[in-house]
């Protein structure tokens, strides 16, 4: 059974169901358009974990490495989440300026007035990858689900990229679930990867 932790930040409780570190397997398969014959497939282990030190932002951080003898690392991701809104004189930032003031939200109800008109709330999602690659998310989360659509990405010179990437996030029967649809340059967006994690 999960339980609030009793140190999670306000604007994070929508969040509460990620936090924690999880494990499991998945597969990777995807083929751009015009390429002739069948996608291949890998298998891969996941070990993902959320948490937060007390801000109002969470940490992501994935590794993965491919199923086999050989058990080849993959691309990991580093990551922030939060809340979609206006940043306010409390909030740190830019670089390591310090904040001033008192958050706008500091009860319950506060943070209601961040629901959005699905009765969800919309997030922001940062992503880096050690290829040289960053990637910036809106996107909304209601109950346990958690849509995601990128927006914006940077790369240095070089870099492997693709054109659009949309995930997708979701707690069932207390597993961790996720699907990433990415569109190479050229291609439609497709099927690229899922997996199923339980927490550990």
């Amino acid at each position: 059974m999960f339980v609030l932790p009793e140190d999670l930040p306000l604007e994070l409780t929508p969040f509460a169901f990620l936090i924690g570190k999880w494990e499991g397997t998945g597969v990777i398969s995807y083929k751009p358009d015009g390429v002739e014959g069948d996608a291949p497939e890998y298998e891969f282990r996941q070990r993902i974990e959320f948490a937060h030190d007390g801000r109002n932002v969470l940490t992501y951080i994935s590794s993965t490495e491919l199923i086999g003898d050989d058990a080849t690392p993959l691309p990991s991701e580093l990551g922030y989440w939060r809340l979609a809104r206006p940043a306010e004189s409390a909030d740190h930032g830019p670089g390591l300026l310090p904040g001033s003031g008192e958050p706008s939200i500091k009860t319950r109800e506060d943070l209601e007035k961040l629901r959005n008109n699905e009765g969800g709330f919309d997030i922001e999602v940062s992503t880096l990858h050690p290829g040289g690659v960053a990637e910036l998310y809106n996107g909304k989360i209601k109950g346990a689900r958690i849509d995601l659509a990128s927006v914006a990405g940077a790369a240095f010179e070089g870099a492997k990229t693709y054109r659009h990437s949309t995930r997708l996030y979701g707690l069932v029967e207390d597993a961790l679930l996720w699907a990433w649809d990415i569109s190479l340059p050229g291609s439609a967006l497709k099927s690229h990867a899922s997996a199923r994690l339980e927490r550990v």
